[in-house]
């Protein structure tokens, strides 16, 4: 790939990005749980918008994830990871950004992880 064709990937994925969030909103009692990958990690927050808050977060950074890379099987284990973190905070329903990645593979893999811990989108 050249660079210019990263730069226009990157470009498209920040203009859906901007469609989705400007429809999509965290509240107190329905937090926003945005994902992030990367060539080499994945990163799940979930956030109060209205605050500013992070309430909850996971990532392959971790140290008990580390030997995990982006893959459909390491993202639905971040999904039940951050799905577990929710549920000890006592927070059942959020609403989910894929942040303008396709909603398949990996993203998807993350839902459905989350939605196994018991969080309903």
């Amino acid at each position: 790939m050249s660079i210019r064709e990263l730069t226009d990937k990157r470009r498209k994925r920040e203009k859906r990005r901007s469609h989705i969030r400007k429809d999509i909103s965290g509240t107190p009692d329905m937090p926003r749980m945005t994902v992030y990958r990367s060539n080499l990690h994945l990163y799940v927050q979930v956030i109060d918008d209205i605050k500013g808050n992070t309430l909850a977060s996971a990532s392959t950074m971790e140290k008990q994830f580390s030997n995990l890379r982006p893959t459909v099987n390491s993202g639905s284990v971040i999904g039940e990871e951050i799905g577990k973190r929710l549920m000890e905070k006592g927070i059942t329903q959020v609403v989910f950004d894929r942040n303008g990645y396709k909603y398949h593979g990996i993203v998807k893999a993350i839902a459905d992880g989350a939605r196994k811990a018991g969080v309903k989108f």
